[in-house]
């Protein structure tokens, strides 16, 4: 591999300007630029970024921090940084948390500021003290898909309004006659996911459906946890019509089961999820589901992370951006209430 210097011997410059010149910074005459830029090509000379982000304290690189790749929602998303950051000339390095804060802290420590000029953070788990750490030492973060827009965290942000979500799906339910339903939510009774149960709660409420609350459980946001939940609910009141989840993991899980006990989807149990995975297209039947705006938002997270720095004097903790409304997609797996359930 060709060196630096090299390049410069060959054009006849200091290892300086070929630098000036790679990076379109200083001074430097067309003829000389075009001397190195001759030499580059002639020796196929390509930078060293991890030399360069050592060197500078900067790198052309973005983290997209996520809780667990393994999760198909979150290779989806990162697809669409990728894109995103290549157009705008930068790389992307995938940090999987597996859903331990200390990863994630481990990772800010190695990579902010040095291997990435900045950090993108998708529902990693991650104490939102370390990530103002992170800001104030010089690298902007930005937290991505923020579920309750009308309560700012704090931080940069994307937000996604996932109450609304919550909203539509209950009211599909409704509109499909449907008043005995399940709900599966794929976080703790305070995580992630309460404000998508919350807009659901508030669909049923609004037209006057009793919500039971032995009809709700809490389950990993997984296809295993959908399937034991969905059981769950099952045994609990067999007279169960429709089962909303919080995600379409837990979703397509829920058809699994129903498929086990013999119960037909959508002809004897309605199932609906939230996000529009890919799978949810690809399972047997296809899942309603209510799609939230996932390439948008990531194309929006890193304009805004690109600003942040670009411009960091900016006060970062006013900075939230609001992606496009969910939307119902309506499939296979809802049907109306038959009236003999």
């Amino acid at each position: 591999m060709s060196t630096l210097s090299e390049v410069a011997k060959r054009a006849g410059v200091t290892a300086a300007t070929v630098s000036n010149v790679l990076r379109n910074r200083g001074r430097v005459g067309e003829e000389t630029r075009q001397r190195v830029m001759d030499a580059v090509a002639a020796l196929n000379y390509r930078p060293h970024l991890a030399a360069r982000a050592l060197a500078e304290g900067r790198a052309p690189t973005l983290a997209l921090m996520v809780s667990s790749i393994a999760n198909p929602f979150y290779p989806e998303f990162a697809l669409a940084v990728e894109r995103a950051a290549r157009e705008s000339g930068h790389f992307v390095i995938i940090c999987n948390t597996n859903e331990n804060p200390h990863t994630g802290r481990a990772y800010l420590e190695q990579i902010a500021g040095t291997l990435s000029e900045g950090v993108l953070v998708m529902n990693a788990n991650l104490d939102f003290d370390d990530l103002r750490r992170t800001q104030a030492s010089g690298t902007p973060v930005v937290l991505c898909m923020w579920e309750r827009p009308a309560d700012p965290p704090g931080l940069p942000c994307v937000a996604v309004d996932f109450e609304l979500a919550g909203r539509l799906a209950g009211q599909h339910l409704i509109e499909l006659g449907h008043t005995r339903i399940g709900a599966i939510i794929g976080s703790k009774a305070m995580g992630i996911h309460a404000s998508r149960y919350d807009g659901f709660a508030d669909a049923m409420r609004h037209a006057g459906v009793e919500l039971v609350a032995a009809n709700a459980v809490h389950a990993p946001d997984t296809v295993q946890g959908g399937y034991a939940a969905a059981l769950e609910l099952l045994d609990r009141d067999p007279h169960i019509s429709a089962i909303f989840a919080t995600n379409d993991l837990p979703a397509l899980g829920a058809i699994d089961a129903a498929a086990d006990l013999g119960r037909a989807v959508p002809h004897d149990l309605s199932i609906i999820g939230i996000t529009d995975i890919q799978l949810a297209q690809q399972w047997r039947p296809p899942l309603t589901t209510v799609a939230v705006p996932t390439v948008e938002a990531a194309e929006i997270a890193v304009a805004l992370l690109r600003e942040l720095i670009g411009q960091p004097q900016h006060d970062k903790q006013t900075w939230m951006r609001v992606a496009s409304e969910p939307r119902l997609v309506v499939r296979g797996s809802t049907a109306p209430r038959r009236f003999d359930n």
